[in-house]
């Protein structure tokens, strides 16, 4: 079967065609570990792991790296600013090493909550700044750099295709005080850093010894040389967010094919964003935005957030909305509990998995559409509730599709815990019902719903939940 991957440099679907037969390679862009990482971010995140249990499903072995910025990236993509580790540290009084710690431990728990895979390499830069420095030096000697008072630039004019990935167009486009700041002392607008020299005037936290000064790492550096370092100098895939188009991963291509001449990702996947409404892309520098811990004081399983994110394609724009949230986590809900159904349908009957079947195969089908999970979430519904296939037949489904949605379809849920005085509205209910005095069965019900009780009959008696929210 042939995987499709729809990719952005060439701006259209193509066969996914490996450097090594049956293995991919796969970078995907990580936090900056300055600050919590946003359920924005972790769509991306969400993604990505799709891609990856996906090419798994179609038998492919895959090695996947990832990096953590923990130095570098300043509050501008143009190379100005402070760095975001030392405004992280100063903003809450530690150290930047300790800030990027924290951080960093904080986005695992998150990332791990949302039943993401662990990258086989994770990459911390400040692990990497050999690697950075020998690229810059690879650069300089192929002369696509030049030197200014604060820093070593690339000249972008010296590479004829730059700006290929985001369209030329744009490139042409870029305008002083848009994306790039003015810098009398750049060649082009679009130039970046390779080599940021540390302030006179300052002592940063974080700064190395270089060839050419004290300093620290221009921020596309990091992924060039990591990615190159793990995967080789050409790479099958490499995955982000639709904001890194523009700057970042069209830097990063112009620097990795300056210093190498050879194609440094042969594909490109981007996730769009998640917006709010009317303030559009949720953003950690405007100080509002919400995390993966927000969505248990909210009362929600944060996997109610991952089946949020599947029900919408990643090259979809995706509007995010309590309310969507809400009924993503009735649909997990009844999802998980049509798969126990079918495991309690299949009892101890054995069951194996039929790859010939026409459901099996349709969900392959859409995995292999440019990771239509959608369209495969879909086939795992209808194959569940469809009774002319054995039980058994579709629990063995039900567990091959677990390994690519990552649900726990198959977990009980947790014991909710009522106080007394609503345990016991409960039992007077029941018995109004008993009594068929259905009048104060019904005010029973209303009073419990004032207090975020959700009731349901059902034909084995009562059940309730807490309402969400």
């Amino acid at each position: 079967m042939n995987f499709r991957i729809y990719n952005t440099l060439t701006r259209q679907k193509e066969i996914f065609k490996p450097l090594r037969e049956g293995e991919a390679g796969i970078y995907t862009c990580g936090p900056t570990v300055y600050h919590y990482a946003h359920i924005g971010n972790m769509r991306s995140y969400i993604a990505e792991d799709g891609l990856v249990r996906a090419l798994r499903f179609h038998g492919f072995k895959v090695k996947r790296v990832m990096n953590i910025t923990d130095v570098g990236h300043l509050v501008s993509d143009a190379d100005t600013g402070e760095d975001k580790m030392e405004q992280g540290a100063r903003r809450e009084g530690k150290t930047a090493w300790e800030i990027a710690k924290f951080y960093t431990e904080a986005f695992m728990k998150d990332y791990k909550s949302l039943n993401c895979l662990m990258p086989d390499v994770l990459c911390p830069a400040t692990d990497y700044i050999k690697e950075m420095i020998e690229l810059g030096r690879a650069l300089e000697t192929k002369g696509f750099t030049y030197r200014i008072s604060d820093g070593i630039y690339f000249d972008t004019s010296k590479l004829p295709d730059y700006g290929k990935l985001a369209g030329k167009a744009h490139v042409e486009g870029i305008k002083e005080g848009a994306r790039v700041e003015f810098n009398a002392e750049k060649r082009n607008p679009a130039d970046f850093a390779v080599w940021k020299f540390s302030a006179p005037e300052e002592k940063r936290q974080m700064e190395w010894d270089s060839p050419w000064g004290k300093g620290f790492p221009g921020w596309h550096m990091e992924c060039s040389a990591m990615a190159m370092k793990h995967l080789g100098e050409t790479i099958d895939i490499h995955c982000g967010g639709e904001d890194h188009v523009a700057v970042h991963h069209t830097n990063e291509i112009a620097q990795s094919e300056g210093a190498t001449g050879k194609t440094f990702s042969n594909y490109w996947m981007h996730v769009r964003f998640l917006i709010m409404g009317d303030s559009g892309k949720m953003s950690k520098s405007s100080g509002d935005f919400l995390t993966t811990s927000t969505l248990p004081e909210k009362g929600y399983d944060p996997l109610a957030y991952r089946y949020y994110c599947l029900l919408t394609h990643y090259r979809k724009q995706l509007e995010f909305s309590w309310e969507g949230v809400e009924a993503a986590a009735r649909g997990l809900d009844g999802l998980r509990a049509l798969a126990s159904k079918v495991k309690e349908e299949a009892g101890t009957a054995p069951h194996s998995l039929d790859r010939e079947a026409a459901y099996y195969k349709a969900f392959g089908d859409a995995l292999a559409d440019d990771v239509n999970l959608p369209a495969a979430l879909a086939v795992l519904w209808e194959t569940l509730k469809d009774n002319a296939i054995p039980a058994p037949s579709r629990l063995a489904f039900a567990l091959a599709a677990e390994e690519v949605t990552a649900l726990d379809l198959f977990r009980a849920p947790a014991q909710e815990e009522l106080p007394r005085d609503l345990a016991a509205l409960i039992t007077e209910r029941e018995t109004a019902r008993k009594n068929k005095d259905w009048k104060k069965s019904d005010e029973l019900r209303k009073a419990l719903s004032d207090r975020g009780v959700l009731i349901e009959d059902t034909p084995k008696g009562t059940k309730w939940k807490l309402a969400r929210g």
